[in-house]
C-alpha cells in the first residue's frame, strides 16, 4: 500500500481508505471524490507543545466544517527557520499557501513581495475587521493596508506575588502601574524580608526596552516607526528611555532590584526565583499565566506594563506572529488560505486558542465566549492581559517598528542595557547603541536599494 501522506489525519478513515484502494466498510464513491476534489492547503507553522495541539485541532474543526479545502499543517520549525524556508522555497512547489511568520520579520516578508496582502480578501469579502484588535493588527498593516492577520499574540506584562505581599503587609500595585508605584512594592518587599526578597527584576530583552517607549508614546525609528517611510535612524536617547533605564539603574544599585541577565537562561533563573519566593515582581510575556499560576500554589497577581510617573500609559505592542498569504499559488488556493485564517480568527476559535495556549484573543468579541468567562471566574488575573490589549488605541508608537533591522535593533539594546545593569552611565550607553544601529541602518538600506 503506497504511503500515507499528512493528509490521512484530516479524512475520515472510510474515505482514505477508498483513496488508497483498500476495501474498508462504509467507505462510498462519493466520499472518495468529494476528498479527491478538495483544494490541498499546505499550512507552515512554528509552534510546538500545547500550541500545536491546539492548532491542528482547530485546522481539523476547519476541514471539518467545509467540503471545499483541505489544510494539511505542517511545523517547520523555529520562527527564524521558518523565514529562511519561506523565502528559499517561494516559487517553487514546495512553498506554502499560508504561513505563520514572526512580529519582528514583518517589514522583511513585505519587502520580498512574496505575499498577497490579506486586505485584498477583506475588500472582496466586506470582512469586518474591527471586530479584532485594533494594535494587533496595525503591527501588521501598511499605508492602511492589512498585510497580515494577527495570529498568536502576546504582550508584556508585570507579575506578582500577591500572597507574598499579603503576608508582609504590603499593598500591591494599581492594575495601571507607574514607575514609582512599582518601586514602593519593590523596596517595601526588599526591606521588610531583611534583604532576603528581591522586589523586582527586568529581563535584558530588546522587546521590553521597545515597550518602555512604546508605553511613553515615543517611537524608536524616525518616519513614524517605519510607518510613513523607510526608517533612517532609531533614537534610543529620547527622555523616555533614558528614565527607564535610570529607574531600572537606580533600583538595581540600592538592591531591591535584581539583575538575572539576557537569554533563555535569564528568563528561566527569574520565573524560578519568582516560584521559590525569592523575587516579588517581574515583567515577562502574557503568554507565561498559565505556567505560573501552575507553578506555585501562592496567588499571581497581574498588572499592566508600568508607565513614567505623572503620565498617562500609551499601551504596549504586541509579540507573537501573524498569518501571511503566499502569491505563488493560484487564486483558489490562495482563497482557501484566507477562508482558513477567517476561521481561526473567529471568536469562538480565538477563545478556544486563548484558554488552551495563554495567548490573547484577538476577536473582541472572544471575550463573551463561555470558556472564557469560564476561565476569567476561576482565574481572574487572566483578564488582565487582555484587558491592556483591549484597551490600548493602537498609534505609530505601540503598533511596532516597521524596519527590517529589529533583531539588529534587539542585540544593541540588550548590549546597552547590559552596561546600564552594570553600572555604566545611561546616556553613553545608549548613545554608544544608537551610534551603532544607524550605522548599520544606513548601510542596510543602501545594500537593500533604499538610498543610494
Amino acid at each position: 500500500m503506497m504511503k500515507l501522506t499528512k493528509l490521512a489525519k484530516f479524512v475520515c478513515a472510510g474515505t482514505l481508505a477508498c483513496l488508497l484502494g483498500a476495501s474498508l466498510s462504509g467507505c462510498s464513491k462519493k466520499d472518495a471524490i468529494q476528498a479527491d476534489t478538495r483544494t490541498k492547503i499546505v499550512f507552515w507553522h512554528e509552534m510546538t507543545g500545547q500550541g500545536q495541539d491546539k492548532l491542528e485541532q482547530l485546522v481539523n474543526e476547519f476541514n471539518k466544517s467545509q467540503d471545499k479545502y483541505t489544510v494539511v499543517p505542517e511545523f517547520v520549525g523555529s520562527y527564524n527557520e521558518a523565514i529562511q524556508k519561506i523565502l528559499n522555497t517561494h516559487g517553487t512547489d514546495a512553498s506554502p499557501a499560508v504561513f505563520q511568520s514572526m512580529d519582528v520579520s514583518t517589514a522583511q516578508m513585505y519587502y520580498s513581495g512574496y505575499t498577497t496582502p490579506v486586505q485584498k480578501f477583506i475588500d472582496e469579502d466586506n470582512y469586518d475587521v474591527s471586530q479584532i484588535s485594533d494594535v494587533a493588527r496595525a503591527f501588521y498593516s501598511k499605508d492602511g493596508k492589512q498585510l497580515s492577520m494577527p495570529f498568536n499574540t502576546s504582550q508584556p506584562v508585570l507579575y506578582y506575588n500577591a500572597t507574598l505581599l499579603k503576608e508582609y503587609g504590603i499593598t500591591p500595585p494599581p492594575k495601571d502601574p507607574s514607575y514609582s508605584d512599582i518601586t514602593r512594592v519593590a523596596n517595601e518587599l526588599y526591606e521588610k524580608s531583611n534583604h532576603k526578597i528581591k522586589g523586582m527584576s527586568v529581563e535584558i530583552y530588546g522587546w521590553f526596552f521597545e515597550q518602555f517607549m512604546a508605553n511613553s508614546k515615543v517611537c524608536m525609528a524616525n518616519n513614524d516607526n517605519g510607518r510613513s517611510g523607510i526608517p533612517t535612524a532609531v533614537n534610543f536617547t529620547n527622555q523616555a528611555t533614558v528614565d527607564a533605564m535610570k529607574w531600572i539603574q537606580d533600583n538595581l544599585k540600592n538592591g531591591s532590584f535584581m539583575n538575572y541577565g539576557a537569554g533563555s537562561n535569564a528568563g528561566t533563573n527569574e520565573t524560578a526565583a519568582f516560584l521559590s519566593r525569592k523575587l516579588g515582581m517581574f515583567l515577562q510575556s502574557s503568554g507565561s499565566i498559565t505556567q505560573l499560576t501552575t507553578g506555585t500554589k501562592d496567588e499571581v497577581g497581574v498588572c499592566y506594563y508600568p508607565h513614567p510617573d505623572g503620565q498617562e500609559a500609551n499601551g504596549v505592542s504586541i509579540g507573537g506572529a501573524s498569518l501571511w498569504i503566499s502569491n505563488d499559488k493560484s487564486n483558489k488556493v490562495q482563497h482557501g488560505a484566507w477562508e482558513l485564517i477567517k476561521f481561526l480568527l473567529s471568536a469562538k476559535s480565538q477563545a478556544q486558542w486563548q484558554a488552551a495556549t495563554g495567548y490573547l484573543a484577538l476577536n473582541k468579541k472572544s471575550q463573551e465566549q463561555k470558556v472564557l468567562v469560564d476561565l476569567y471566574k476561576k482565574n481572574p488575573a487572566a483578564k488582565v492581559a487582555s484587558d491592556q490589549l483591549n484597551r490600548t488605541i493602537a498609534n505609530t508608537a505601540n503598533s511596532g517598528i516597521f524596519m527590517q533591522n529589529v533583531v539588529q535593533e534587539r542585540l544593541l539594546s540588550q548590549t546597552a542595557m547590559e552596561q546600564i545593569y552594570d553600572g555604566t552611565d545611561v546616556n553613553k550607553a545608549l548613545q554608544e547603541a544608537q551610534n551603532s544601529m544607524n550605522s548599520y541602518i544606513t548601510s542596510s538600506n543602501k545594500a537593500e536599494g533604499f538610498t543610494k
